[in-house]
């Protein structure tokens, strides 16, 4: 039986996360495999002149579900083989990175500008940057802090004064200012995608914040997807060379789909609670067909 391991966050805390990891192996041990679940804490690779593997078994695979870019760099370049490969990992963490990747390959974004590098606290926020994102994205806009997850660290400045504070709080931090979609305030589409196949899709909606997340507050329904969708969401994922990924979706002025986020290692237990779909079952057959 092949053995496989599923790592986790060192200093992990949520229980979805955890729960995510016990359903994999689960699911896994269903398909013939066999996986460790360890915490990302104990180095498990190190550089000493090349890079050497320092996982306690020697591994058919991982199921990486940290985003450390570093470690999941150096147990690739061991030849483990990574879900999700390191590229992706890399470029879906940092936001401002999944759009710069997706642009110009016909994927629909909202316009959005990075934010612009501080690293002295003490430096005043430059009028100049403050009227061209006012000029280019106007009121409301977003705010993100380029790294995060679960709908935490984003913003949204409704005039000046509010984007002068969220800019001072977030100026030595990467983040980018993004165009509200009005149109979708407080709604958005998750879409489950596992080797180049849409698994479904679940509409979530908030009542009391602009963000729909179900982590804070927002509520999910089964969504079905047109065609146009789900070619669109196959499409992200082969860009971002994604085995296994979560696709949020906003609804444009005319109703057209616009990506929102792309999410590496999207939680799927509130998915699988609404739309009766079992995640964790594909994304095992999948790893199954994969390394065999």
């Amino acid at each position: 039986m092949q053995r496989g391991v599923i790592l986790i966050n060192a200093y992990l805390k949520s229980q979805s996360q955890k729960r995510q990891a016990e359903r994999l192996q689960e699911e896994l041990a269903n398909v013939g495999l066999t996986a460790d679940i360890l915490r990302n804490d104990a180095f498990f690779a190190c550089v000493d002149g090349e890079i050497r593997s320092l996982l306690p078994e020697k591994y058919a695979f991982c199921v990486y579900l940290d985003k450390d870019k570093y470690m999941s760099q150096m147990l690739e370049n061991t030849g483990l083989r990574l879900f999700n490969p390191h590229s992706a990992i890399r470029d879906c963490d940092d936001k401002m990175q999944t759009y710069l990747c997706l642009a110009g390959k016909g994927v629909p974004l909202m316009k959005t500008l990075p934010g612009l590098l501080c690293y002295e606290p003490t430096e005043p926020i430059h009028l100049q940057s403050v009227q061209r994102i006012e000029q280019e994205i106007g009121y409301p806009v977003v705010v993100k802090e380029s790294f995060g997850s679960l709908g935490k660290n984003v913003y949204l400045a409704k005039d000046r004064a509010e984007l002068l504070a969220v800019m001072e709080q977030l100026k030595c931090r990467p983040h980018l200012f993004q165009k509200t979609a009005l149109s979708s305030m407080g709604k958005d589409v998750r879409v489950i995608v596992v080797g180049g196949k849409v698994l479904g899709a679940m509409l979530r909606k908030s009542d009391v914040d602009f963000r729909s997340n179900i982590e804070l507050g927002g509520t999910g329904t089964p969504y079905k997807l047109s065609k146009s969708w789900e070619e669109l969401c196959v499409r992200v994922a082969e860009i971002l060379s994604l085995d296994y990924c979560g696709i949020d979706l906003l609804f444009g002025e005319n109703g057209e789909p616009m990506v929102c986020e792309v999410n590496s290692n999207a939680f799927f237990g509130g998915f699988e609670s609404v739309t009766g779909v079992n995640v964790a079952k594909a994304y095992a057959e999948y790893i199954k067909k994969s390394i065999s």
